[in-house]
C-alpha cells in the first residue's frame, strides 16, 4: 500500500523515523549510532521483548506494538516530524516490520540501521553461502509453503512462528517422504540461550524448544517421497481431482500461452481442480491466482490441491461465472477452462482483462469449439489444436490411444 499521506516528499526532507535492527545480544550488539538513535528518540516503538532488551538506553515513552498490528502503522505516521525510534528482529527488511513500514512511509523519512538477519546468522552457523540457499519465512504463514522447495541436494533455511514450528516441518517432511532429511534447529541465534541441534526428520525433537528459531533443512528423499518437478506440467497423479482436471501434456502447453511473468494475477475460470493455478503460482512465489469454480466440492477440492503442492495462498471464489467473476481485481491473465459457452463469460473475462494481457481458453466441445471461432473471427488471436496419443495395452498387443482433441484459443488484449 502506498503512503496515504498526500504531500509531496523531497529528497532532503528530514529523516524523522530511524528503524534500529535489533538481536538477541541486545544492546551489546548494536553500533554507537544505533545506541544513539534509541537515546534520543523522543518515542520508540517495538515488540516488547525488544524493549526490554534496549531498556537500558530508551529515555523517551515506550510503545509496545498494538493488536492488530494494523493499528501501529497509524501511530508511528501519526508523530511524523518527531524524533522516533522502531526496534525490529535483526534486518528490518527481510520478513520485517521495515517493509511495513516502507508501504506507508517513503524511504527518504528513513534511517535504517539492520542488524544481521535470522537466515544470516543461520548461514553463519552452519557455514552455508546463504545466495545457494532456498529461504522462506513460515511466521504467521502455512508449513506447505516448504513443499516446492523440498528438492533433493538442496538447502532450506526455514523462520518459524513459535516452539511449534520445528515439530510442524518434521511432520511434513515425514508425511511427504523425506524423513531421512536432516533437520538442524536453530535456537535463539546471536544471545546467551543460543542452542543448535541436528537430527533427522524421523527423530524425536527436544522437549522444549525457544519460540524464537529456525530450522535448517538438507532434504533427502525416500523412495515413496512427493517430488514436485520445477518444469510446468506436473504428474496429474499429484491433484486430487474428479475428471475435470487439464491434463499434464495440455497444461504444459496452456501455462506456456498464458506465459506467466513474476507477481501477475490469473483468474482460472472453471478451475475444476485448480490444476492450471497452482502451477501458474508455482511459477514464482509472487505469482498470484483466483480459482473461479461453481461446484463446492470442486472448490474445496481445490484448497486441497493448493495447499498439498505448496501454494496455499490461492483464491478460490465460489460461484458461477460470469457473476461470480464481479468485484474480482482485474487479471493480467485469465484462462478459460470450463464454462466459456454460458452467456457473458468471455465477454467479462475479455472485458476486465488488463491491456496487454493474456486469454488462453481450451475447447473440447464442439459448442465451445464454435464459440472460440467466433471469438477469433471478431477479436484475432491464435487457434491452435492440440492432441495427446498415448500407449496403451490392446490385448497382448500395444496400440495408440487418442485423448479428446483440444482447440486452443489465444488473444492478447490491445
Amino acid at each position: 500500500m502506498p503512503s496515504s499521506d498526500p504531500r509531496p516528499i523531497s529528497s532532503t526532507e528530514k529523516r524523522w523515523l530511524t528503524i534500529v535492527g535489533i538481536g538477541e545480544d541486545g544492546l551489546d550488539g548494536l553500533a554507537p549510532q544505533a545506541l544513539r538513535a534509541i537515546a534520543t528518540a523522543e518515542h520508540v516503538f517495538g515488540g516488547r521483548r525488544h524493549l526490554k532488551l534496549a531498556a537500558g538506553r530508551i529515555a523517551g515513552v515506550a510503545h509496545p506494538w498494538p493488536s492488530p498490528f494494523g493499528a501501529a502503522m497509524a501511530a508511528v505516521c501519526a508523530l511524523r516530524g518527531q524524533e522516533v525510534c522502531v526496534l525490529a528482529s535483526g534486518d528490518p527488511f527481510c520478513h520485517g516490520v521495515g517493509a511495513t513500514l516502507a508501504r506507508h512511509l517513503p524511504a527518504c523519512e528513513m534511517t535504517v540501521l539492520p542488524a544481521p538477519s535470522a537466515f544470516s546468522l543461520a548461514a553463519a552457523r552452519l557455514g552455508w553461502a546463504l545466495q545457494d540457499v532456498d529461504t522462506v519465512s513460515l511466521h504467521g504463514r502455512p508449513v506447505d509453503y516448504l513443499r516446492p522447495l523440498l528438492q533433493p541436494g538442496r538447502r532450506v533455511l526455514a523462520l518459524t512462528s513459535d516452539e511449534t514450528g520445528p515439530e510442524e516441518i518434521a511432520e511434513l517432511l515425514r508425511t511427504d517422504g523425506f524423513s531421512r532429511s536432516r533437520m538442524t534447529v536453530l535456537e535463539a541465534l546471536g544471545g546467551p540461550a543460543e542452542r543448535i541441534t541436528t537430527l533427522n526428520a524421523g527423530a524425536a525433537l527436544p522437549e522444549t524448544i525457544n519460540p524464537l528459531n529456525l530450522v535448517a533443512i538438507e532434504p533427502v528423499a525416500d523412495a515413496n517421497a512427493r517430488l514436485l518437478p520445477r518444469a510446468a506440467g506436473l504428474d496429474d497423479a499429484l491433484f486430487v481431482h474428479d475428471g475435470q482436471i487439464t491434463k499434464r501434456e495440455i497444461r504444459a502447453l496452456t501455462l506456456s500461452a498464458l506465459a506467466p511473468l513474476r507477481g501477475q494475477l490469473l483468474w482460472d475460470v472453471g478451475a475444476g481442480s485448480g490444476s492450471v493455478a497452482i502451477e501458474w503460482m508455482l511459477a514464482d512465489p509472487a505469482m498470484r491466482a483466483i480459482a473461479v469454480e461453481s461446484d463446492p466440492a470442486r472448490a474445496e477440492t481445490i484448497r486441497h490441491n493448493a495447499r498439498r503442492i505448496g501454494v496455499p495462498a490461492l483464491a478460490v471464489a465460489e460461484g458461477a461465472a460470469p457473476d461470480a467473476l464481479a468485484g474480482l481485481e482485474p487479471p493480467d491473465a485469465v484462462f478459460v477452462g470450463g464454462g466459456g459457452t454460458l452467456p457473458g463469460v468471455m465477454e467479462t473475462a475479455m472485458k476486465a482483462l488488463k491491456p496487454g494481457g493474456r486469454l488462453v481458453a481450451n475447447a473440447v466441445t464442439l459448442e465451445m469449439e464454435a464459440r472460440l471461432l467466433a471469438l477469433r473471427v471478431r477479436h484475432g488471436g491464435t487457434l491452435t489444436r492440440l492432441s495427446v496419443e498415448r500407449a496403451g495395452a490392446v490385448g497382448t498387443m500395444t496400440a495408440w490411444r487418442p485423448a479428446m482433441p483440444i482447440v486452443q484459443w489465444t488473444w492478447s488484449k490491445p
